[in-house]
């Protein structure tokens, strides 16, 4: 299948998960860019659930059979880059495969900013298009102590040296997801 791996990135860790996907799988990689990519503007269209608009992008979406789209959640929402994202080109994707690297934990994940919420709205623009949706919580690379730690959490920046273990595990069923 030829795949298509786009990502938004704030600080880095959806875009290190964009790269380790699209190296796995040796694929087409492409960032998402917001017309305007300054995070306090990005939070208020997100909760006003607004459009930034983004840039087109280099590649055309209509020529993969499937995307997989890397993007952060904020307060259990689809962040504004996203949304835009599936509102310029949910009519070319055929299969999308949507992965997180977000805050909330499993344990919250159906609370009120957990990831699942998020990826049950996906679900629901995407339909049948959505085939899965996977979170990686940044707290899988802290030791055990630091992982309810919310300032630890946020400081978290995902390497080679910390994806192992749990977040690596999830990765690897994610790949077997996504090979299926």
């Amino acid at each position: 299948m030829k795949t298509l791996v786009a990502y938004y990135s704030n600080s880095g860790n959806n875009k290190y998960l964009a790269e380790k996907i699209a190296g796995k799988l040796s694929c087409d990689i492409e960032a998402i860019k917001p017309r305007l990519n300054v995070f306090p503007f990005l939070i208020l269209f997100s909760l006003t659930k607004a459009s930034l608009g983004i840039k087109s992008l280099k590649c055309k979406v209509n020529e993969y059979d499937r995307v997989i789209i890397c993007s952060p959640i904020w307060m259990g929402m689809i962040i504004s880059p996203l949304a835009d994202f599936i509102r310029k080109y949910r009519k070319d994707i055929d299969h999308l495969y949507f992965a997180t690297c977000c805050g909330s934990s499993d344990a919250v994940k159906r609370q009120k900013f957990g990831h699942d919420l998020v990826f049950d709205k996906i679900k629901s623009i995407l339909g049948d298009k959505c085939i899965h949706c996977e979170a990686f919580p940044v707290g899988l690379v802290l030791p055990e102590d630091k992982r309810a730690d919310g300032s630890a959490m946020m400081k978290a920046r995902l390497s080679e040296e910390n994806f192992k273990g749990d977040i690596q595990k999830r990765f690897e069923d994610f790949m077997k997801k996504v090979a299926e």
